[in-house]
């Protein structure tokens, strides 16, 4: 699949499956709410505690799976790699984030207050290869 398309499909569908590696190698995954930034790359919000986040920063190689809101039809997967974003420097990039997912906030103000009480991060993703390419 070519990488635009998959960068389009994610832009207008946000519910995804996201895996990273435990410590051990084995998998382990996370439902998350993904979109894309102005470059591309797959932009997803989570606290810093989390354990995706553990994951990623010690093993920075991730997969999503990205479907609609009826969850059966149309998905995408989409392998890359991560990069953890921490406040204060998230800040910006998780109002971007709030905007291209979910439109407005009410309250920026409020929406900024509880970013930092939650220890908000942004994972952004390189996307190195995605599918699927055929239907079996």
């Amino acid at each position: 699949m070519d990488l635009d398309v998959a960068r389009t499909f994610v832009t207008h569908h946000h519910h995804a499956v996201l895996a990273t590696r435990r410590s051990d190698g084995e998998p382990q995954l996370s439902p998350v709410t993904v979109t894309t930034d102005g470059s591309g790359r797959l932009v997803i919000s989570s606290r810093q505690s989390a354990y995706k986040v553990r994951n990623l920063r010690r093993d920075p190689r991730a997969s999503i799976c990205v479907m609609t809101n009826a969850f059966f039809g149309q998905w995408i997967q989409a392998d890359g790699t991560a990069t953890i974003i921490d406040l204060p420097d998230a800040m910006d990039l998780l109002v971007d984030y709030y905007r291209r997912a979910s439109g407005e906030h009410p309250d920026w103000d409020e929406y900024r207050t509880v970013m930092q009480q939650e220890n908000r991060v942004i994972i952004r993703m390189d996307i190195t290869r995605a599918g699927p390419d055929k239907s079996g």
